[in-house]
């Protein structure tokens, strides 16, 4: 039987809360706020590694990008908006099929599927960007994901990844503070013992032949709601990593 990192409970999880994707005052608005930042930064990186100019209409315009846990297509549709050919993929079939009629009411042209990232490794396909933002804290099993999500990067493409670190300040904003006392979050959203640090995080990517090239930290300002990038990853932060050529 082929090895998954699907969790049961996280799947169950997003079920229920499937049906608020696109409501940006619901249960999702932290994500809808962090998507507007997480956009930017995405489209600059993206356009440094690849030598193109951002300010274009279309920057990405023949990329293909896969978006790893798309949800309901918020990230992959800011990705198709730029000229991307996205592939959202998730194992949430309620979220697939929010994505899949949001899209179609925007006249964005993604392609979603409900597949897991171990099936689709057997298509032997690979993708100029990977997307996992906001995903490894949700796996079963973190090892077998990111070996997975390494091969679906080309050998001059990028990966990203979004996560929330693993420390006492990470459990004390992420969960008590977001989750219970401001209730920004549901409670259960997620769970502190599969939170990543940076380091373990790195060390993972190179064992997958994939080397962090840049780093950065989130940061909410929690009277403003407003989300800014900032160099400290002591809880929510972002990095990117490209295979490692060999000579």
């Amino acid at each position: 039987m082929k090895a998954q990192t699907i969790d049961p409970q996280e799947v169950a999880y997003y079920e229920r809360l499937s049906t608020q994707w696109w409501d940006k005052q619901g249960k999702f608005w932290p994500l809808h706020r962090l998507n507007e930042l997480r956009v930017q930064y995405l489209k600059d990186q993206i356009c440094l590694h690849y030598g193109r100019p951002s300010e274009n209409d279309k920057p990405l315009a023949g990329l293909n990008i896969l978006d790893i846990g798309c949800g309901g297509g918020i990230l992959s549709e800011s990705m198709g908006v730029l000229g991307a050919n996205v592939h959202g993929i998730d194992v949430v079939e309620k979220s697939i099929s929010v994505a899949r009629q949001h899209s179609k009411q925007k006249g964005i042209l993604i392609d979603y599927e409900l597949i897991s990232v171990e099936d689709l490794i057997e298509r032997e396909r690979k993708y100029d960007i990977v997307l996992n933002m906001e995903v490894v804290e949700h796996v079963l099993d973190l090892r077998l994901f990111v070996s997975a999500c390494a091969k679906l990067v080309t050998d001059d493409g990028i990966m990203f990844v979004a996560t929330i670190n693993r420390n006492f300040l990470s459990w004390l904003f992420a969960i008590v503070g977001a989750e219970y006392i401001l209730r920004w979050l549901p409670r259960g959203t997620h769970s502190w013992r599969k939170f990543v640090q940076p380091g373990e995080l790195q060390i993972l990517l190179g064992q997958n032949g994939l080397a962090v090239n840049s780093s950065v930290g989130v940061s909410v300002n929690p009277l403003t709601r407003r989300f800014s990038l900032c160099q400290r990853l002591a809880v929510n932060y972002m990095l990117s990593a490209c295979p490692v050529r060999q000579v």
